[in-house]
């Protein structure tokens, strides 16, 4: 019963590959990436890390680990229904089993999966995606989906169901109009101290430095994460280098106490393939994974915390790429005029990723 069942399964996403590899509408894809990583901490490492421990106190989470950095099936497409208006769709699904127990409960979850109509006034999406905020990074985040990712110091990286979506057309074929509206039951908690929740951010350039050489964006977020935020984001290519900072305005939407500024600056040059990495960030807002984990649970007076990471990435073919790269995490904060510090955290990691 068992070996049928895995057999019918295995022709099914057999069936499936090769549908997605003739047909001109749906197309199958994934990612592997798996990574070997050594911590102090343990703070910054992805969740659902196989031996972490959720007591990070006297380093008891120092060790080594095996990552699994965001390994995703997935399928999407587009069919023309009328001239000007094209269905678009995508189904996503991270898959967590490479790295978690076997006896985890949730080793596949959610990720970007939507239902939308393109046409020429823009494209509306319905589902769960990335905000715009979120968005609005482009690729600025280069150590993105790692240990290294601004998310560990940077809040509102959000990916929300139950949402409505807004693309507009590139007008003047620079700038984009974008916007994210989620309904209330996304989030009771903050839908009972926000009239709404939504996130809008406006491009200009391109992202993936394909028809212009630099980008910017601004983004607003209300409510998304539980935080009001403010975000401006520029990158550029200078022949071999690309340049990039991200500078970040958040306040609790319970507490506005609870504020603080973040920000990061990065470059990467392109070494005959080798792409080396090199970024610095800082934080007083404390909405970030590192201070969450390791720092107090009361408002504290004042934060400082500071990261800097290196690294650097190579393709070996067009599917396969490896890397390496190390991350350090320190700071501390302050409460009643008695400074406390973080526990540093040292975290250095070789991975692969597979693309299909």
């Amino acid at each position: 019963m068992k070996k049928t069942f895995i057999s019918a399964s295995v022709a099914s996403v057999l069936a499936l590959a090769s549908f997605g590899a003739l047909a001109e509408g749906p197309s199958f894809y994934g990612r592997l990436e798996l990574a070997l990583t050594h911590t102090d901490t343990g703070a910054t490492l992805q969740a659902g890390t196989n031996g972490l421990d959720a007591n990070y106190a006297d380093e008891n989470n120092a060790g080594t680990y095996l990552e699994n950095n965001f390994s995703l099936l997935g399928v999407k497409g587009s069919e023309k229904i009328a001239d000007g208006f094209d269905v678009i769709y995508q189904m996503e699904f991270q898959v967590e089993n490479t790295s978690e127990t076997t006896t985890s409960s949730n080793p596949i979850k959610a990720r970007n999966t939507y239902l939308g109509l393109k046409t020429n006034a823009g494209t509306v999406l319905v589902g769960r995606n990335d905000t715009v905020f979120k968005q609005a990074e482009g690729g600025v985040d280069i150590f993105g989906n790692t240990n290294a990712d601004i998310d560990r110091l940077v809040t509102a990286q959000q990916r929300s169901a139950d949402g409505v979506w807004y693309y507009s057309p590139k007008i003047a074929n620079l700038v984009t109009l974008n916007a994210t509206y989620l309904f209330d039951d996304n989030n009771d908690t903050v839908a009972k101290t926000s009239e709404s929740l939504y996130a809008v951010s406006a491009t200009l350039g391109d992202s993936k430095f394909k028809e212009q050489n630099y980008y910017v964006a601004v983004a607003y977020n209300k409510g998304i994460s539980g935080v009001d935020a403010y975000r401006g984001v520029a990158q550029v290519k200078l022949g071999q280098f690309k340049v990039g900072g991200l500078f970040q305005q958040s306040e609790n939407v319970v507490n506005s106490d609870i504020d603080g500024n973040t920000y990061f600056v990065n470059v990467s040059y392109d070494l005959n393939g080798v792409n080396l990495k090199a970024e610095y960030g800082a934080d007083d807002a404390g909405f970030g994974k590192y201070y969450k984990t390791l720092g107090s649970k009361i408002v504290a007076d004042d934060i400082n915390v500071q990261n800097f990471n290196v690294g650097a990435d190579y393709r070996l073919s067009k599917s396969t790429m490896v890397y390496g790269q190390y991350a350090m995490y320190r700071g501390d904060f302050t409460i009643a005029n008695a400074k406390t510090d973080l526990q540093d955290d040292n975290v250095f990691s070789v991975g692969v990723r597979y693309d299909f």
